[in-house]
């Protein structure tokens, strides 16, 4: 074998040997870096510590083995919370055929006004006044997304600004009929 044939030969290898080596380390070093979520596809934060209803002193059994769409309000509900109620009953609105496995519930401090009621239907909706332990549990107003054997999976921070209003609903809604599309419970 001729000097140039055992060159092209070695060259010929490296290309190949670089051509499986270069994408595996690039890989490494590109999760290593944290380039990319690893897989996430829920837009609402997954509750790490399992929370259920009856931590938050409300019965599972009570609900029929729906989901839930549990909307904590504030203490004062003012024009961002009214927003947010409007923006979960879209959403609730948006499940369509899917609405009958969902309840929206509102937990309340106090009675809603007869304008907050109007902003969502209250044939679909639940209100109940906030338990103790939820408020313990809970600080800040949020809305919580319950599964059928009444563990809290889901929450979602409502936006502060009106215009991430919509968003804030689709991102509900995209959770909510991901999970209903993979549960064969309720």
């Amino acid at each position: 074998m001729s000097s140039k044939q055992l060159s092209k030969s070695r060259r010929t290898l490296l290309l190949v040997l670089a051509a499986f080596i270069i994408p595996v380390v690039l890989a490494k070093f590109a999760l290593d870096q944290q380039w990319f979520n690893k897989g996430v596809t829920n837009k609402g934060t997954l509750l790490t510590n399992q929370i259920t209803l009856d931590k938050m002193g409300l019965s599972a059994d009570s609900f029929e083995k729906k989901w839930l769409m549990l909307y904590l309000l504030p203490e004062q509900c003012q024009q961002q919370c009214q927003q947010t109620l409007h923006s979960v009953n879209n959403t609730y609105i948006a499940l369509g055929k899917e609405s009958e496995r969902v309840q929206p519930i509102a937990l309340t401090h106090q009675d809603l006004t007869v304008s907050q009621r109007q902003l969502i239907k209250e044939k679909s909706w639940a209100i109940q006044s906030m338990p103790a332990q939820t408020s313990a549990l809970f600080k800040d107003s949020q809305i919580l997304i319950v599964d059928t054997l009444g563990n809290i999976i889901l929450t979602y921070i409502p936006p502060k600004k009106e215009s991430a209003q919509p968003l804030f609903g689709k991102a509900i809604l995209a959770d909510l009929k991901k999970l209903l599309k993979y549960s064969k419970i309720g």
